[in-house]
């Protein structure tokens, strides 16, 4: 039996609480967090990565690379839904988000991991149909900004 399936040495609840909080598991809950909160379910990723940042500081730099992908690719997954948007349906799309995205391109879309008009960002880059490696190169450099600072707040409390 695997061993997070085992009632040995405690229950269920505490040997995955446990798995967690060790730095592979950790890892493993930045990566869900952040590719979750960037989807339309809020679920704050930063508390997550500045949790383990305060739990295991010497993994610092590759909890802010996995929480980079996740986070990009949960905005990457809502680029690809705005994709599948008919070109009629523009009245459905956040007038701001479009008005953003006409002026400043795929650029725009670092700005995508603000709240309220980060998922509007990335699905209005989707239906306008800007180019997709743009999109990913701009998503990403906003969201590696974001998590540093988040990182860097961690290391210096």
């Amino acid at each position: 039996m695997h061993p997070l399936l085992s009632s040995e040495g405690g229950t269920l609840f505490s040997t995955v609480g446990a798995y967690l909080l060790s730095p592979e598991g950790g890892l493993l809950a930045i990566f869900l967090s952040s590719l979750i909160a960037a989807t339309l379910f809020p679920l704050p990723s930063e508390v997550v990565l500045f949790g383990y940042t305060q739990l295991h500081p010497e993994h610092t730099a590759i909890a802010i690379a996995i929480a980079t992908v996740g986070n990009t690719l949960g905005g990457m997954s809502t680029y690809a839904m705005g994709r599948w948007i008919p070109a009629h349906s523009v009245q459905r799309l956040t007038p701001r988000a479009l008005a953003w995205l006409y002026r400043w391109g795929a650029s725009a879309t670092a700005l995508a991991f603000l709240p309220l008009i980060g998922d509007a960002l990335c699905l209005a880059a989707g239906w306008l149909r800007l180019n997709a490696w743009s999109v990913l190169w701009w998503m990403s450099a906003g969201r590696l900004a974001r998590y540093l600072s988040v990182a860097g707040a961690g290391l210096l409390s």
